[in-house]
């Protein structure tokens, strides 16, 4: 039917040889099409050889050749460049990092959610470099038919995000079992309950901190259970103190009471 002996290359196969030629430079144009998606590579001085035209933008710079050959503490305010070398220097020790929820802070100091995927770039056998993309955590699928279920859970979690949680329980409100609610919560939003919960909690703060109340209020409002524990836990997904978030806010720091 398709025509007997006929090569590879009129059947349309691509060689696994010809496949082994794509370079990065390709995926780099590919990624361009994608403005919800930062693509890059660096080298294993940290120093990015391929970025997007959707980080280009983001960190406000007119051309690529303005983010090449530069290092993150070349591009980025300093409490924000050191998040990014030490997880840099991670993935070159062969760490791999998948789908990991995380609090990027742009110029404008505007913040958005991404899932991270970074991995080792072998080059002979050997690391060579790292290779990168973060995704904007898209908007929940509305069309989904457990939608509806799940943003009254939404609701409730927004309301009360700084009470102990127990998600068996919360489940049971909504008429699922624990496993259902995890794969219904995936499906739509793109993360499991607790990481959900930890957004909420984080985003919440984030205002708070912004609209100048103490790091000791913030941490009590939110469900921790001390103020240092409170701190760990917003400096893991947003790479800055809170005070240091603050102070990026436009605050200074503060420790007796907020402004009134």
């Amino acid at each position: 039917m398709f025509g007997v002996g006929r090569s590879k290359a009129d059947s349309g196969i691509i060689p696994p040889v010809a496949l082994q030629q794509i370079s990065l430079a390709d995926l780099e144009r590919l990624f361009d099409a994608f403005p919800d998606v930062v693509f890059f590579v660096k080298d294993r001085a940290g120093r990015y050889r391929y970025a997007n035209e959707t980080l280009v933008r983001r960190l406000r710079r007119e051309q690529r050749e303005q983010i090449i050959g530069k290092r993150a503490s070349e591009l980025f305010p300093v409490i924000l460049a050191q998040r990014y070398e030490t997880q840099d220097k991670a993935v070159l020790a062969g760490r791999i990092i998948t789908d990991e929820l995380e609090l990027h802070l742009y110029p404008d100091h505007a913040p958005g959610w991404c899932l991270s995927t970074k991995r080792p770039l072998r080059v002979n056998g050997e690391i060579g470099g790292l290779i990168g993309v973060s995704r904007d955590l898209g908007r929940p699928d509305v069309r989904h038919p457990g939608y509806a279920r799940l943003q009254r859970m939404v609701g409730w979690l927004s309301q009360h995000y700084g009470e102990p949680i127990v998600f068996a329980r919360l489940a049971d409100e909504v008429g699922l079992s624990l496993g259902q609610l995890e794969r219904l919560c995936r499906r739509v939003f793109n993360l499991s309950p607790r990481m959900l919960l930890t957004k909420i909690r984080i985003d919440q703060s984030m205002v708070a901190l912004a609209e100048g109340r103490t790091v000791a209020e913030v941490a009590q409002a939110s469900g921790y259970g001390d103020q240092s524990a409170f701190s760990r836990r917003f400096r893991a997904f947003v790479g800055l103190s809170p005070r240091d978030y603050q102070r990026l806010a436009g605050w200074p720091a503060r420790s007796r009471s907020r402004p009134r």
